[in-house]
């Protein structure tokens, strides 16, 4: 893989551009793997970027947030191509005449998941009731593809008991199941695979979806010079198979409930932290598999992207533990993770320059920084957050290194116009004067400002690139509906925009 940390030879840069597989154009209620994905990659190729990045892939659980999915492995189901099972002939133009009207510029998560299961649903039975030859036209090796895809996803045969063993259980969490699926016997364990094997099928089926899908749109983007930059995030849901499967890898109770969750500190933002409820890991138990778990995580994604991002990055060094059953995060303390020791583990594993891109925002100390830079892992300089405090600070591109990532924001932050209509006016201030402007363009003056940074990595949200405003953000931390829910259309991905992106990244040598 490129080496993106300046160590050995010339340094590629990178400019690109965030958008989620979600936010895609489609007739079908989401974005997805399927057409609107490839135009989406030949839009990126005509404007001479080289990144994409996205969000969690994993299968999303309940609030459709790819940060709290089902599984660390399997991947998400709503964006299975809807175009290929039509092209296979496991869907019919007719089983659309129901189709909702959907809107095309936001996701309507309620109706769409009754409506895109339904389909999937539609296509397994057709899929194992007709059996392959009838039903994937024109292709045969794919049955044998699917075949080796079961045979050979050591993880799939645990994510297809435990999305069956929910749906048996009307959607309930596996620690409320009874003991004989919570945590099964070898004996038992056999015993409910025989039970709900048809309904563990199809788990399978729409997994190799997926995994076709996928793998064919990466390659697509590969063979035209854009590399994916991927991402995790540091913990996984209580409500997973991750935990269902591993429970010594968490600081649980022999109940399965647990000990501790996670969270950040009190802080200027917040006078109570954030709780965020996932349950910690228990290093110790890491450490004696020599880190198993992760390293089987890290490498399979890395099978799925070209970089990794690491969201909360800083929970490798230490991380910030809440007594389970707390409201706030107030009475968390700092407990030590065993961040080196951890990545020097993965280097001797996975070799060295790794292709991970540290999260290091919010509250940092300095042995954070350490363990980032002991390992050559760049970090993430967001534009935005430079004019928000505005003195001096490590966000102004003045201050960058080459070995980091530089957005104009994140998918967790305002659009950049909806941030600008909103910032204090000291703020607007010195970002005027910092770039010379009067505000009027401020998207591509901060686009422009990111790309021509000697970060080795330039990436913005589409949301910025489109110049929209708060209407468009995708996510707001701390506020439970409303998020992940935004689409772009594809006349917005037109050969005036285009243009503009190819002169700019060319001009800075990107």
């Amino acid at each position: 893989m490129t080496n993106i940390t300046g160590a050995e030879a010339p340094i590629e840069k990178y400019a690109g551009i965030l958008a989620h597989p979600t936010s895609f154009p489609s007739p079908y209620g989401i974005g997805d793997l399927g057409d609107g994905a490839y135009r989406f990659i030949d839009f990126l190729a005509q404007s001479g970027l080289n990144l994409w990045q996205v969000l969690p892939l994993g299968h999303t659980g309940f609030g459709d947030s790819p940060y709290q999915p089902f599984s660390s492995f399997a991947g998400q189901p709503l964006i299975i191509s809807i175009d290929f099972l039509k092209r296979i002939h496991l869907l019919y133009d007719s089983d659309f005449n129901d189709m909702p009207a959907w809107n095309p510029i936001k996701v309507d998560y309620g109706t769409l998941i009754d409506f895109k299961t339904s389909l999937l649903h539609l296509a397994y039975k057709r899929f194992s009731d007709d059996g392959i030859d009838d039903a994937f036209t024109g292709d045969a090796d794919l049955m044998q593809q699917y075949q080796f895809f079961c045979e050979n996803t050591p993880w799939l045969e645990d994510y297809a008991l435990f999305m069956a063993g929910k749906d048996y259980h009307d959607g309930m969490p596996w620690y409320m199941w009874e003991d004989s699926l919570k945590k099964p016997t070898t004996k038992q364990r056999a015993a409910w695979i025989q039970k709900l094997e048809p309904e563990m099928g199809y788990y399978k089926f729409i997994q190799f979806l997926f995994h076709h899908d996928w793998f064919a749109l990466k390659e697509y983007a590969n063979e035209r010079g854009i590399k994916i930059v991927g991402d995790i995030p540091i913990f996984v849901a209580w409500d997973s198979v991750d935990v269902w499967r591993n429970p010594s890898l968490f600081k649980l109770d022999s109940k399965g409930y647990p000990t501790v969750v996670a969270g950040v500190p009190p802080d200027y933002f917040s006078a109570t932290g954030q709780l965020w409820g996932n349950p910690l890991y228990n290093w110790k138990n890491h450490t004696k598999t020599g880190y198993q778990w992760w390293i089987n995580r890290i490498k399979y994604q890395l099978t799925l992207t070209d970089f990794l991002r690491i969201d909360h990055f800083r929970g490798f060094d230490k991380y910030w533990a809440v007594p389970y059953g707390d409201e706030t995060a107030v009475n968390g303390k700092w407990e030590s993770a065993p961040g080196v020791n951890f990545f020097t583990t993965l280097e001797a594993t996975l070799g060295y320059n790794l292709p991970i891109i540290a999260e290091d925002l919010g509250e940092i100390d300095h042995s954070v920084v350490e363990l980032r830079d002991k390992f050559s892992l760049p970090g993430m300089k967001i534009l935005q957050f430079a004019f928000e405090n505005p003195e001096e600070n490590d966000f102004l591109p003045h201050n960058f290194t080459r070995n980091c990532v530089c957005y104009t924001g994140t998918h967790d932050n305002d659009t950049t116009l909806g941030w600008y209509q909103k910032a204090f006016e000291a703020s607007k201030d010195k970002l005027r004067r910092y770039y010379s402007t009067d505000g009027s363009d401020i998207c591509w003056v901060m686009i422009r400002s990111c790309f021509s940074s000697v970060a080795n990595m330039a990436i913005v949200p589409m949301q910025d690139v489109l110049c929209l405003d708060s209407w468009a953000r995708l996510n707001t931390p701390g506020v439970a509906d409303g998020n992940w829910s935004w689409r772009f259309t594809d006349e917005d991905l037109n050969r005036k925009l285009a243009e503009r992106l190819f002169e700019t990244a060319k001009l800075y040598g990107r």
